[in-house]
């Protein structure tokens, strides 16, 4: 008996069985260490799974006060409700506006614009896509792609000389591209996309 205890004396009860051993935990007893800490590493990646799974939640814009002159759907992360997203002129502006001077082939002299840089517009809305479709009030549609979303690019013109664009002037809201600072925005192509009178637009792979 003395020897058996010399011989386990600085170890202690495994924790997990009744036995006796040097070091404090037998075979038995680490079997089941390990078998504990792979259930949680397994309880642990089974959550986050889960959590990467769950759909995302859409960002929400205020509800427009005034008439609503643009909504927006398809691939956008923030809207104001159903899936969509309703402006009114106060909202589009509170989205960030500047202004681009330039002349335009249906207008005299240079306009001053003021409206959302499209790029601003496409990340405020968190669009994911290629293409944004845009409706004018006579159903005229043109395809804009995102390529055209640029710094220094076109914006979502609401003002022109410091006015609110009417339905006459071609308003609420014009696609306007700086015509003038650049000749590649001189053709035929980026003068159909220059798009007025919009009403609405979705936005597509």
């Amino acid at each position: 008996m003395r020897r058996r205890l010399r011989r386990l004396r600085g170890g202690g009860m495994c924790g997990v069985c009744p036995r006796l051993t040097r070091r404090g935990a037998c075979r038995v007893g680490k079997m089941s260490d390990l078998s504990i800490l792979s259930r949680r590493s397994i309880l642990g990646g089974i959550a986050l799974c889960l959590f990467s799974a769950l759909p995302s939640v859409a960002e929400v814009l205020p509800m427009p006060v005034g008439d609503v002159v643009l909504t927006v759907s398809g691939q956008i992360g923030t809207t104001t409700e159903g899936g969509v997203a309703k402006f009114d002129l106060d909202g589009l502006a509170a989205l960030g506006s500047e202004t681009i001077s330039t002349s335009t082939i249906w207008t005299e002299g240079k306009v001053e614009f003021r409206g959302v840089p499209l790029t601003v517009f496409l990340s405020k809305l968190k669009a994911e896509g290629s293409v944004l479709r845009v409706w004018a009030l006579n159903d005229y549609t043109v395809d804009v792609p995102f390529a055209d979303a640029v710094e220094g690019g076109p914006m979502l013109a609401y003002e022109a000389n410091g006015e609110r664009l009417s339905v006459r002037d071609k308003g609420p809201i014009w696609l306007a591209y700086p015509f003038d600072s650049d000749p590649a925005y001189q053709t035929e192509v980026i003068y159909a996309r220059s798009i007025w009178q919009i009403e609405r637009m979705e936005v597509l792979d």
